[in-house]
């Protein structure tokens, strides 16, 4: 019987090592539809995993990936599988050691959670090592002889992956790949030269690219990393973009397409090779054909073992750069004059009226004229709440400040917009003025009237924030600068009367942590809860604005009370409310204000200001709050 190849030979600098091509693509073809979670095959149809491992080893791949790509807990939930996490890569490394024999080595695959961590999701960062190590442990139980992560888009998430790999197995050959787009950029904005100096300076033994694009693209990042890092590198893409044919996405790359940029490949200092999606046997064995030529002859005679070196000085600095800090941000209280007004300690106030259903603003324009009138200093506008269609918050806020000249705190959600959106967006705003943002997670479309619509939630409100807080600081999602940074004033939701309010401080915590400066409640009705959240909070204290809300009929109070999410209306408020609609419509609005204005007095000493809602657009209502004694 003859000894198993020793993974460590494959980071010999200039021996060339050919990987296998796609998965998914051939379990697709064999009629796996794409709503079945692939990595349960390992337990429910073993002998097509093996066949298809096999098919590549006939092929000529050198080393076989595991079919493990979404096998971590967090992927496999939505199937109910999250409790077989060590059941589904401990199998599916045992498959690809049958059909590898001895000749052919194991890398046990590893792909992105699906979710978003630290800074940008509430996923910790060892939350995301530890579900990673979950994986890897399993995977190098069942036989792996070295481990890949491939098509990670965030460099925070795939330093997590390789540090739970070194975790598991400090000897084991690392390969870590990042994915990118047509720009040659990663999802994030990170540059082939990011990619290259950061992977190598978390100590992949390789670093490469693989996904989303064809050979041409990867090609190009290839020869623009080889410049940046002695890592070995890799290069595995789909066999061309993505086209839809017939209603079935196709890859159009034929087999001799592939096999001349592995030629090309090689030559910009490639040395590990492969396919992703669209990728078959077929362009494996024609890869292995046209590299043929490039391969040195005794390249898999034994010889000694091949230690990457250590980090050195230069890389080290290479890396922190690309992680810095940015630029130090304006002052909090030059940004906006609510911001200078919160900055000196002074109380504020603030109106919020919903944007209009339609494109006539009139009503709400003139609404907005009496508030500056009466000297309120903003205008809360919220964006699509209660997943309610109306005009967009930006758009809306832009309107009001610049016909009317009173600033505006412009509440907006994650709900309807992925990153990309949302950067755009906020860029859009600093450049046209747009100073307060009140930064919160959105309501599901479910609670509105068009159920149907979909939702994003690319990234939540502490994701949200770190972005704003990044861009004050001149830097985007990826790290890079983008010139003059951003001057938003930073305002986060909160809920006092939460369900859960261990879980509500541990957000909050979060939030001021990834770069809240203040912060507005939902409407408070019980002056005692809030202040027992102030003091819950008094080691992470930020400016705090009260929500009030006038009510105005004790259907209202009891609507608000049920379904309204977030909104706790005591027993207490809802007798009072009940006796007086019982007399009439006018007493119940009377006493629906009386409540606001008690509410107002009794919080005016223990937070920096209030926002008071204008129920059914109604701003009078909420002027008349502003006409308690205590003003």
């Amino acid at each position: 019987m003859s000894p198993r190849r020793d993974a460590r030979e494959l980071l010999e600098p200039d021996r060339i090592v050919m990987f296998d091509g796609a998965m998914g693509t051939m379990l697709y073809s064999r009629g796996v539809f794409i709503n079945q979670c692939y990595d349960e095959l390992n337990v429910r149809a073993p002998d097509l995993v093996r066949d298809l491992h096999r098919a590549y080893v006939k092929a000529g791949a050198e080393v076989l990936e595991t079919n493990s790509f979404g096998a971590n807990r967090v992927k496999l939930a939505p199937h109910g599988l999250e409790g077989q996490v060590h059941e589904l890569n401990c199998r599916a490394a045992r498959l690809a050691r049958e059909a590898a024999g001895d000749h052919v080595l194991v890398a046990g695959a590893v792909g992105p959670l699906g979710i978003r961590i630290e800074p940008f999701g509430p996923t910790s960062r060892d939350e995301a090592r530890a579900m990673f190590r979950e994986q890897l442990e399993a995977l190098r139980e069942g036989g792996a002889d070295l481990f890949i992560l491939e098509t990670f888009a965030d460099l925070d998430e795939i330093e997590q992956a390789i540090r739970a790999a070194r975790e598991v197995d400090a000897a084991a050959p690392l390969i870590a790949q990042m994915t990118i787009g047509q720009d040659g950029l990663t999802p994030f904005g990170a540059s082939p030269e990011d990619v290259a100096r950061a992977l190598d300076g978390w100590g992949a033994d390789v670093v490469g690219l693989n996904c989303s694009v064809g050979p041409q693209a990867i090609l190009e990042a290839i020869e623009r990393m080889s410049a940046v890092t002695t890592r070995k590198l890799s290069a595995q893409p789909n066999a061309g973009m993505p086209r839809d044919v017939g209603g079935r996405t196709m890859y159009m790359a034929s087999p001799e397409y592939v096999a001349n940029y592995g030629r090309h490949l090689i030559q910009a200092g490639a040395k590990v090779l492969g396919g992703c999606c669209g990728t078959t046997p077929d362009h494996i064995k024609a890869l292995v054909e046209g590299i043929r030529p490039l391969v040195p002859r005794q390249q898999w005679r034994a010889s000694v073992r091949y230690q990457l070196p250590h980090t050195d000085d230069a890389t080290s600095v290479r890396t922190e750069e690309r992680r810095a800090e940015g630029e130090t941000p304006v002052p909090f209280a030059e940004r906006s004059r609510w911001a200078a007004k919160i900055a000196r300690k002074e109380f504020v106030s603030s109106v919020e009226i919903v944007p209009p259903r339609g494109v006539d603003a009139t009503r709400m324009l003139d609404g907005v004229r009496a508030l500056r009138a009466r000297g309120v200093d903003a205008v809360n506008v919220p964006d699509g709440p209660r997943a309610q269609s109306r005009m967009g918050a930006l758009m809306t806020s832009l309107l009001i400040e610049q016909q009317v000249g009173i600033e505006t705190v412009t509440h907006y959600c994650c709900r309807d917009r992925n990153l990309l959106g949302m950067l755009s967006d906020l860029l859009g705003a600093a450049a046209m003025g747009l100073r307060n943002m009140l930064i919160i997670t959105g309501d599901p479309p479910k609670m509105g009237p068009y159920p149907d619509a979909t939702a994003v939630f690319d990234i939540d409100s502490i994701g949200l924030t770190n972005l704003v807080s990044r861009l004050n600081r001149g830097l985007d999602p990826g790290g890079h600068a983008i010139g003059t940074p951003t001057k938003f004033a930073i305002g986060v939701g909160v809920n006092p009367a939460a369900i859960d309010p261990a879980y509500e401080l541990r957000r909050f915590e979060w939030k001021v942590d990834a770069g809240a400066e203040f912060a507005i409640t939902q409407p408070v009705f019980d002056v005692e809860q809030l202040h027992r959240f102030l003091a819950s909070i008094e080691h992470v204290r930020i400016p705090v604005i009260a929500g009030i809300w006038p009510l105005v009929s004790a259907r209202n109070a009891e609507f608000l009370a049920n379904e309204v999410p977030g909104v706790v209306v005591p027993d207490a408020v809802i007798k009072r409310m009940r006796r007086a609609s019982e007399q009439s419509k006018e007493h119940a609005l009377a006493e629906g204000i009386a409540l606001a204005r008690e509410m107002l007095d009794q919080v005016r000493q223990t937070v920096q200001g209030v926002q008071v809602s204008a129920p059914f657009g109604k701003v009078e209502l909420a002027l008349e709050v502003f006409d308690s004694p205590g003003r």
